[in-house]
């Protein structure tokens, strides 16, 4: 009889994070994981259970980071146990949930409504895809939702989760595809 074999994570890995909400503001919350906390932005209008296409909610749910988006003329290769992606300055994200191609990474020139990931402001030079709505992916119920680049004094997200540089860039190091993120 075959031995079943266990994928095992590298020492150190995180396997579960948890973001929560600050008390009294629903915009700011806190990412919690055993030797690991750091502060985040969530979207404008807090976590919610039920997200939907343009309501600024962070969704709530358990979700798995898929990828790494970094760009390459803004710093190095970042240190990470995930899949990583180089950005391209054509590369945009579906968000049209009329479109065959919603919540998916497309390439410029793009008729529908999509995200930059290109972006001058730099919230996306690094970039944590999340399965939010991939599987399946269902028309309004959310895309684009990321991990990424908090815009200084922590305004509020369309959705996303951010983080100050530096602490996105520890949690890279101790996260894999197999990181249950827990929001709310």
């Amino acid at each position: 009889m075959k031995k079943k074999r266990f994928h095992q994570e590298k020492p150190g890995t995180i396997t579960r994070l948890r973001v929560v909400a600050r008390p009294g503001c629903r915009t700011r919350g806190l990412v919690l994981a055993p030797g690991f906390a750091a502060p985040v932005a969530l979207g404008r209008t807090g976590i919610r259970h039920d997200k939907r296409e343009g309501d600024g909610a962070t969704p709530a749910g358990t979700w798995h980071p898929l990828a790494l988006r970094w760009r390459a003329d803004q710093g190095r290769q970042p240190a990470s146990r995930l899949p990583l992606h180089r950005t391209r300055p054509d590369e945009l994200w579906c968000d049209a949930p009329s479109h065959g191609r919603y919540n998916q990474p497309v390439r410029a020139p793009f008729q529908a409504s999509h995200e930059e990931m290109w972006r001058a402001d730099r919230l996306y030079d690094l970039v944590v895809v999340l399965d939010h709505n991939t599987r399946p992916r269902r028309a309004r119920r959310g895309s684009a939702v990321f991990m990424h680049l908090a815009r200084e004094g922590f305004e509020p997200t369309a959705g996303c989760i951010a983080f100050r540089r530096a602490d996105l860039l520890r949690l890279l190091a101790r996260i894999g595809p197999r990181t249950a993120i827990v929001v709310g």
